[in-house]
């Protein structure tokens, strides 16, 4: 049944039948084709909708198909009888050619009766049809499908008759999205709307409760079948899920109309309010019910407190005004016979467990109750089937939390909430005929969780390490078992346990608690970050098509995140995380360029965002992010950060050699109270390790807080010379063919001992970018950079990438491959063309990406900054050997935070170096050695990075320009460096490395590290900014620089 070209497909269950609707384009005709697995006879009787999606109307008799006569205002197709041996099916094709039709309405005839889409016409939009998968977006990915978001909004009028219709609509639009992420995530945009009461839930309709159960069944069906059969879109499935009661078929609905008859004539309460209440369940029955319920509950018990009844239901959202708005409205108070207390209280009681049933997927009680076994039909208890499978450890543990779910003590109620859904966990992802029930305890025990330890809170002992452990531990453990790709959640939890242990026996244990939960933070940021880019646009979008208020639309994401564990794990840390820097001797602020400033304070959420201003006064940057790639705009005299960028990084260097002050701030509270400051003049002072800031008079803020430029007078870009080669052997490299990286490393390969490992290395010189440039191949390349440059040197930054888009197009010479080949073997390095082709070809990509990077934003900035001449800067390409070590590690042979030089400060990360040199995020872990004893350390902070870069035996393209470790300006990390294969990110476990766990590892690693920097720094004779890897206990130096 497929097509050229599938615009659309939707999938209705009907009873025993499956109908199946496919909208395909055919040598440019639109097609329809309906196909269904009903036996024996069937008839398609359909019409036209030409204007309005509400129209039925006969169709032109030129397209009717085989088999098919007109009626009066309609049209009756046959369905033609298909067998495949293995399926047995019937279709109808109508081919509307290329009409302009709104859509088409159709019902089935089947011999014995009309087969409809719950009680309604089938309906096919052609208006609004887009190719499945089809996204709509234009910022970074962040996309929607917007044909479904303008359909949502087209039938939400509709939908707000009553929730049996948005139950419906709901079914048939997820279907026709239920294997695009977005998609699902347009849906959940629409339904937390809904649950949130922006939307109308009932409208001029009377509906019975047992067709609102019905429709909210087969939804919940559906979203089943999506949780079983599409594992990465659990997550959001959890999410709409828990925006919808759990529905039923048989008699759970009905039993709301039954049984409020049943209360009623029990207690005598046939009139006032009880009667308009019984009037609004019979014509609407809705998840405010509940609320209704439990308010009418704690007003009794309280010896009718009517001011208790009014606090119930406006904490939960329902004041007079909404009670009243209602089709069958309630504007009396309750009023009962106090001698009907103890009758109210039972049947009321038992009235809320039918209604929770229904209406509460998330309510505990009520899910422990209908997989346990134990239901409420009026005020007799009845055992229905309870769900086989269930270990006879997750029943007990049910049982305590059912009985122990309101205690003030709450722990051993979390640790029974944390067993239950462990235990769960097998049987839910199980083929199972309960897997809708089961699933829908497991969110009641996840919202549990969090809403446990939000009312446990007040009571918690933040100063008492054990405890706060202990509770963390279960909120992780929850989060793992609510996360989609949780490897992360699942090696901080490792780690954590880990931790936990060393607190009664090691001295580092509240330096390395940090660090895991230093990490933590940072996983939490990064999922609320994609969750905003994910479902924010959604929410704006959709929320302004169906007219909800824009406080709602712009908190949406910011709230949804707020509903779930993260939220509450996140206040642990910040209550928890002062704590912790108490015992392990840690400031608030993480100083990484020890500058004193005083300025003028802006709040940015990313620190690119200012590198193309230029501030004329003071300007202190609060920034969110900090990526590592940016270069620090003029004007900025200091970069405040929440994030956590590496000592070491380029970012931070850059920092230090333009003392700019840069500190990362530990403490959500100070940070906060800063950017309550905007516009306002601080000073920054330092106070041994820690920062310290003053509200100042911005009269004290002069032009003298500026720190000029730290590149000498004279100091200068000068032109280099191609001397004819296009590759360089490490015994031909000078300063006039090649950079500093190529001249230290063959430098160093001369000098140092053995057991300090240099890669072998060739180079592409000064030169050779320029020459193969101006070969006639690449004439028309040439023109394009020649006219781009002319646009950027009148100030128009924009056509910096088209000038690196320009050079990635660049043809090779025959000459360059030859010379490069033969360099390479000659230096017993493996040529990439002896691998074929497209080896050389990614090669080839590699070094123009190196050149390319000459003209990267961040570097044209700051040559600016410094008046460099861009024009003269010249790029030579370091070719070496990746080393696949297993650490990468940068030294500063001058501890560059204290100025100390006895000191040697290093920084080590798993797998490649550019997770520490780029500022990736997460801190590297650091040590500093005395030279005078190289033997000892002291760690100064353990990992949190969050990845590793791995990759496969390799080539690297080093840049090595003429505009690095000049004299006061190191240029560090402003090109770039480029693997010739794809790194691949490894998601960290430290739970278990080495480093980490084996102290005799760690010190005999560690003393080689800051040996090797003594040695080369010896070398030299100055202090040196050091690169390198450690591969099977070997130490390789790739990079040594002047350290600034």
């Amino acid at each position: 049944m497929g097509g050229d070209k599938v615009l659309s497909q939707q999938c209705y269950h009907v009873g025993n039948y499956e109908i199946v609707v496919l909208v395909k384009v055919v040598s440019g005709d639109c097609h329809i084709l309906v196909a269904t697995n009903m036996k024996g006879y069937a008839v398609l009787h359909w019409g036209i909708s030409k204007s309005s999606p509400g129209e039925w109307l006969a169709p032109p008799a030129e397209m009717l198909p085989e088999k098919s006569k007109l009626v009066v205002g309609a049209c009756q197709t046959y369905f033609t009888q298909i067998s495949t041996g293995q399926a047995f099916f019937q279709v109808v094709d109508v081919n509307f050619q290329q009409r302009n039709f709104v859509g088409i309405q159709f019902i089935i005839w089947n011999g014995g009766s009309w087969i409809k889409n719950n009680g309604e016409n089938f309906y096919v939009d052609l208006k609004l049809m887009k190719p499945i998968g089809k996204v709509y977006g234009d910022r970074d990915g962040e996309g929607i499908v917007k044909w479904l978001l303008d359909e949502i909004s087209r039938r939400e009028k509709e939908a707000e008759r009553s929730l049996m219709h948005r139950f419906n609509i709901a079914t048939e639009l997820t279907e026709r999205c239920k294997t695009e992420e977005l998609g699902l995530i347009g849906i959940l945009v629409w339904f937390r709307f809904m649950a949130c009461r922006h939307l109308t839930w009932n409208k001029n309709y009377n509906v019975k409760p047992r067709e609102i159960s019905e429709a909210q069944d087969k939804f919940t069906d559906l979203l089943l079948r999506i949780y079983l059969n599409q594992p990465n879109d659990r997550e959001i499935v959890r999410l709409i899920m828990a925006c919808v009661g759990r529905g039923g078929q048989g008699d759970v609905g009905q039993r709301i109309r039954d049984d409020i008859l049943v209360l009623q004539r029990n207690n005598d309460c046939k009139t006032g309010m009880m009667e308009e209440w019984h009037q609004k369940l019979h014509n609407n029955s809705s998840p405010d019910d509940v609320i209704i319920c439990e308010a009418l509950l704690n007003y009794i018990k309280c010896g009718f407190r009517i001011d208790m009844y009014w606090q119930t239901l406006n904490v939960n959202g329902l004041t007079k005004e909404k009670l009243a708005s209602y089709d069958r409205p309630i504007v009396s108070e309750p009023r009962f016979r106090t001698e009907a207390k103890e009758g109210l209280i039972r049947d009321l009681t038992a009235y809320l467990r039918t209604l929770k049933a229904v209406h509460s997927g998330v309510d505990l009680e009520s899910a422990i109750e209908t997989c346990m076994g134990t239901s409420v039909k009026g005020h007799d208890f009845t055992r229905v089937g309870s769900i086989g499978g269930l270990s006879q450890r997750l029943q007990e543990c049910l049982g305590f939390v059912k009985a122990h779910v309101r205690d003030e003590n709450i722990g051993q109620l979390m640790q029974k909430l944390l067993e239950s859904r462990i235990e769960l966990r097998p049987v839910l992802l199980s083929t199972h005929g309960r897997s809708k029930d089961l699933l829908f305890l497991d969110l009641a025990l996840s919202s549990s969780v969090r809403t446990t330890m939000e009312r446990g809170l007040k009571n918690l002992t933040f100063a008492n390490p054990p405890e706060m452990m202990f509770f963390i531990s279960l909120v992780l453990e929850d989060l793992c078992l609510s996360t989609v790709n949780n490897q992360d959640f699942i090696y901080c939890t490792k780690d954590w346990y880990r931790v936990s242990e060393l607190y009664t026996n090691n001295s580092e244990w509240a330096l390395q608690a940090k660090a895991v939960l230093d990490r933590v933070q940072l996983v939490l940021s990064e999922r609320s970050q994609h969750y905003q880019k994910k479902i924010q646009p959604n929410a704006d979008y959709l929320g302004n098509l169906l007219g909800v208020e824009k406080w709602a639309i712009d908190t949406f994401t910011e709230e949804l995140i707020r509903a779930g564990s993260a939220s509450i794990l996140s206040s642990l840390i910040n209550r928890f995380g002062p704590i912790l820097r108490k015992v392990a001797n840690l400031d608030c602020w993480q100083v990484i360029s020890p500058v004193e400033v005083c300025g003028f304070i802006v709040s940015v959420d990313e620190l690119v965002a200012t590198q193309r201003r230029i501030y004329r006064k003071p300007t202190i940057i609060l920034a969110n992010r900090v990526t590592g790639d940016e270069e620090i705009a003029d004007g900025i005299v200091a970069v405040l950060t929440l994030d956590m960028p590496d000592v070491l990084s380029h970012v931070a260097i850059r920092a230090r050699n333009a003392k700019v002050c840069f500190a990362s701030c530990f403490d959500q509270n100070i940070y906060r109270d800063l950017k309550l400051k905007e516009g306002k003049a601080i000073s920054i002072r330092l106070k041994s390790t820690n920062l310290v800031t003053s509200d100042i008079s911005s009269f004290n803020v002069s032009q003298n807080s500026f720190v000029s430029s730290s590149i000498p007078r004279g100091v200068a870009l000068k032109k280099k010379t191609f001397y004819g080669k296009y590759a360089v052997s490490v015994e031909e490299f000078s300063s006039e063919m090649v950079g500093s990286k190529s001249c230290n490393i063959k430098f160093l390969g001369e000098r140092v001992p053995s057991w300090v490992k240099i890669p072998m290395s060739v180079a592409l010189p000064f030169g050779a970018f320029e020459t193969v440039l101006s070969e006639y191949v690449n004439k028309d390349i040439a023109n394009k950079i020649s006219h781009f440059m002319k646009s950027v040197r009148g100030g128009d930054l924009s056509k910096l990438q088209g000038i690196q888009e320009s050079v990635l197009q660049m043809n090779a010479p025959m000459a360059l491959i030859h010379e490069l080949k033969s360099k390479m073997r000659s230096s017993r390095m493996p040529w990439p063309g002896d691998e074929g082709e497209e080896r050389w070809n990614h090669a080839w990509q590699a070094i123009k990406k190196v050149w390319a990077s000459r003209w990267n934003e961040r570097a044209f900035i700051s040559c600016k900054k410094a008046n460099l001449n861009h024009d003269n800067l010249c790029m030579a390409v370091l070719v070496q050997e990746v080393i696949c070590g297993q650490y990468a590690f940068v030294t500063h042979t001058k501890n560059p935070l204290s100025g100390d030089t006895s000191e040697i400060y290093t920084e080590v990360v798993k797998g490649l170096g550019e997770t520490l040199v780029g500022a990736y995020p997460g801190r590297a872990m650091s040590f500093i050695t005395k030279k005078t004893s190289l033997m000892s350390h002291v760690v100064i902070g353990y990992p949190s990075k969050l990845i590793g870069l791995y990759c496969k035996q390799s080539i690297i393209f080093r840049s090595d320009s003429n505009g690095e470790d000049l004299e006061g300006y190191a240029g560090a990390g402003l090109y770039d460096s480029v693997v010739m294969d794809k790194v691949e990110k490894v998601v960290l476990d430290y739970s278990n490395d080495r480093l980490i766990v084996d102290k005799t590892f760690q010190n005999s690693l560690f003393s080689k590290i800051a040996e090797a920097g003594k040695i080369i720094e010896g070398l030299y004779g100055c202090p040196q900014d050091i690169e390198g890897v450690v591969k099977d206990g070997a130490i390789y130096v790739v990079q040594s620089r002047p350290q600034i």
